[in-house]
C-alpha cells in the first residue's frame, strides 16, 4: 500500500471495525512474517477486515465518493480519453467523460497529486472518485496493459530469481517468434519453475467464466496461486500446446503430449493434458522430476514388519504382485522401487507402461501406443516372447490383460502391475468382477498391497498438540490410549507455505494370500469375509499404518482421517 498504515490503522479503530482480539491476532500473524507486512495488511490477510472496508473509511476521511467497480465496462471513448502509459504510471482508471471534465477512479485518495499531474498533461478538467485497488487492477489489464506489462506483473509474483531464465532449457522455447510472443514464454516458463520451487506434482491451468486460474497440487492438496488476466489465457495455451507438440488449430477433443525441459542441473519432463471446456481448454501438467524419484524400497515408509512381507514378496519366483490405490496414491514409485532392488545382471526385467514416466537403467521399457494398436495385451503378448524373468505391466485395465498376465505367473514369470481399487483384498474382487476365473486369481496371485500418501508434518515448526473431541470420536481413540501417546502438528512457517506439512509418506496394507485366503478366494467369498480372514492372518489396514505414523510424529491424526477415512467401515 503506498497509505500510511498507522493512519489507516488509527482509521480502522476509530471506526470500531476490529476488535481487541482480532487486532492481537493479527499482531501475531505479523509476526511470522517480521519486516515484511504491516498490521493493516495482516487484518487483511486474516479477514478481519477487507480492501473494500479501507477504501471505505478513506473515502469517508476525505470526502469523496466511493465507486464499485465490479463488473464495470468502460466505454471505448473513455479510456481513449487517458492514454495507456498514464493510466499505468498514475495507477488510475478512466470511468466517466462528460465534455472537458474526466472522471477518473484512484485507491489512495491522499495522493491528489495525481490529479493535478493529470489535469496538467491532459489539458483538461479531472475530477476523482475512490475505487478498490483490485478493481483497479482489473480495469488496467482490461483496458490497458500489454501482455508484456501484465507478465512483469506475475514475475514478480512468482518470485523470479535473477538470471532464472538463463538457467532453463526447453523444448521449442528457443524458437524463432515474434518479440510479442516472449513475454508469454517468459510468464510459462514462469509458472513451471515456481511449480517446480514449491515442489508441486501438478500444474492446473483452468478457465473460468470470467477469470483464470492457476493452482498447485503440493503434496496432494491443490493451492490456488497468483493468475494471469483472463485475456492472457489463448495466448497461454497456445504456447503449452506449442512447447507440448500439441495440435494448436484443434480445440474440441482432448490433446496429450509431454514437455522436457532443464532448469539449472534438474532435467524434468512434463506430461500435458488438455481438454475442452465450457470457457476455454483446460490444461494440466504432471511433473516428472528425474532425480527426485525414491529408489530406495526402506525410504518409502515402511515399517520393520511390512519390510519382512516386502523382502518376501521380492524374494518370489513367481507370481502376481498387485499394488492398489487411486491415482496419485504413489503406486508407480512403489513399483521402480522394487524392480531397482531386484534388478541384476542376472534377470531379464521388462515393463509395459503408459507412459513411460521415468527411464530405469538396465531394464527395458515398453511405452503403450494405441494408435498402432500397441495395448497392454498386444505388448504383453510380444515381450513375453522376449523370455523375461520379471514383467512389469503399469495397470490391468481389462480381462484380457489380466488373463496374459496370469498366464504369465503360471509359467514361472514374477510379475508387478497396479489396480484401482480401494484396499488390497478388494483387487481380488475385481479381477474376478473383470471376468477372470476365481480359481485363476487363487492360483496366481501371491500378494496385494494397497497404499497411499500421507502428508509429513514440517520438521521446522512442528510442535505437541492436544487432539479435538473430533478427532478421538472419528478415529475411536480412548482416554487410555491418549495417555500414553503424543501427537504432533505443524504450526505453520515459511518453509511449509503456512500449511504445517513439508513432503509426503506411504502408508501400506499388505495382504499375503496364504492357505486360508487361497481357499476364500475358491470359494468367491465376498471382499469383507477375505478382508476379517487377512486381519486375523496379521494384517495392518491403511488406518492403522496411518496411527502409526502420527504416533511417531511424522504426520497428523487430522491427515489420518483425511487419507484414510473413506476406507474404515
Amino acid at each position: 500500500m503506498s497509505r500510511d498504515n498507522k493512519y489507516v490503522l488509527e482509521l480502522i479503530k476509530r471506526a470500531g471495525l476490529v476488535t481487541p482480539e482480532q487486532l492481537e491476532s493479527a499482531r501475531q500473524f505479523q509476526e511470522d512474517f517480521p519486516g515484511e507486512i504491516s498490521l493493516t495488511e495482516a487484518l487483511v490477510s486474516k479477514k478481519f477486515i477487507t480492501e473494500a472496508d479501507i477504501t471505505m473509511l478513506l473515502a469517508q476521511e476525505y470526502g469523496m465518493e466511493v465507486m464499485d467497480l465490479h463488473n464495470f465496462v468502460v466505454p471505448p471513448k473513455v479510456v481513449e480519453a487517458l492514454p495507456g502509459d498514464l493510466a499505468v504510471a498514475y495507477n488510475v482508471v478512466p470511468v466517466m467523460k462528460h465534455d472537458d471534465l474526466l472522471t477518473v477512479a484512484l485507491s489512495d485518495p491522499s495522493n491528489m497529486d495525481v490529479i493535478d499531474a493529470l489535469r496538467y498533461r491532459l489539458g483538461c478538467d479531472v475530477e476523482a472518485v475512490v475505487a478498490t485497488q483490485d478493481q483497479i487492477d482489473q480495469i488496467l489489464d482490461d483496458n490497458y496493459r500489454t501482455a508484456a506489462q501484465a507478465v512483469e506483473g506475475l514475475m514478480v509474483q512468482l518470485g523470479e530469481e535473477a538470471g532464472m531464465m538463463e538457467k532453463v532449457d526447453a523444448t521449442e522455447i528457443d524458437e524463432n517468434l515474434d518479440d510479442e510472443d516472449a513475454p508469454i514464454i517468459k510468464l510459462v516458463t514462469g509458472i513451471i519453475i515456481d511449480a517446480y520451487r514449491f515442489g508441486a506434482s501438478d500444474i492446473h491451468l483452468e478457465p473460468m467464466e470470467k477469470y483464470y486460474r492457476v493452482r498447485y497440487r503440493v503434496d496432494g492438496v491443490l493451492r490456488e496461486m497468483d493468475s494471469p488476466p483472463k485475456f492472457l489465457q489463448s495466448n497461454l495455451t497456445s504456447r503449452l500446446k506449442i512447447m507440448a507438440r500439441l495440435d494448436i488449430t484443434e480445440k474440441r477433443i482432448p490433446q496429450d503430449g509431454r514437455i522436457k525441459m532443464s532448469v539449472g542441473e534438474k532435467d524434468i519432463d512434463l506430461r500435458v493434458s488438455s481438454i475442452p471446456t465450457t470457457h476455454g481448454e483446460s490444461i494440466v501438467m504432471r511433473i516428472l522430476d528425474k532425480s527426485s524419484i525414491q529408489l530406495d524400497v526402506p525410504k518409502l515408509g515402511f515399517y520393520a514388519d511390512d519390510m519382512v512381507l516386502v523382502n518376501r514378496i521380492l524374494a518370489m519366483p513367481d507370481g502376481i504382485f498387485l499394488v492398489t490405490g487411486p491415482t496419485g496414491s504413489g503406486k508407480t514409485t512403489s513399483l521402480y522401487a522394487f524392480l531397482n532392488t531386484i534388478n541384476t545382471v542376472s534377470r531379464k526385467i521388462i515393463t509395459v507402461e503408459d507412459p513411460v514416466e521415468y527411464q530405469l537403467p538396465g531394464i527395458n521399457q515398453v511405452q503403450v501406443d494405441r494408435y498402432v494398436n500397441m495395448t497392454f495385451a498386444a505388448a504383453l503378448r510380444a515381450i513375453l516372447r522376449q523370455a523375461p524373468n520379471i514383467v512389469m505391466i503399469g495397470e490391468i485395465r481389462d480381462v484380457e490383460t489380466a488373463e496374459i498376465a496370469i498366464n504369465a505367473a503360471l509359467t514361472g514369470h514374477l510379475v508387478f502391475s497396479t489396480l484401482h481399487t480401494n484396499d488390497a483384498p478388494g483387487a481380488i474382487t475385481r479381477l474376478v468382477d473383470m471376468g477372470v476365473k476365481s480359481f485363476l486369481v487363487a492360483s496366481a496371485v501371491r500378494a496385494i498391497m494397497a497404499q497411499r500418501l500421507l502428508r509429513r508434518i514440517c520438521k521446522h515448526c512442528a510442535q505437541e498438540y492436544t487432539p479435538t473431541e473430533v478427532e478421538k470420536h472419528l478415529l475411536g481413540l480412548s482416554d487410555e490410549y491418549l495417555a500414553t501417546h503424543k501427537f504432533k502438528k505443524g504450526k505453520g512457517c515459511s518453509n511449509c507455505g503456512k500449511t504445517g506439512y513439508r513432503g509426503r509418506i506411504g502408508i501400506y496394507e499388505i495382504c499375503m494370500l496364504d492357505n486360508d485366503i487361497t481357499e476364500l478366494v475358491y470359494r468367491n467369498e465376498p471382499t469383507q469375509v477375505i478382508r476379517e480372514a487377512a486381519r486375523r492372518n496379521g494384517m495392518h489396514s491403511l488406518r492403522d499404518d496411518a496411527l502409526r505414523k502420527a504416533e511417531g510424529g511424522i504426520s497428523t491424526l487430522e491427515e489420518v482421517i483425511r487419507v484414510t477415512m473413506m476406507d474404515e467401515d
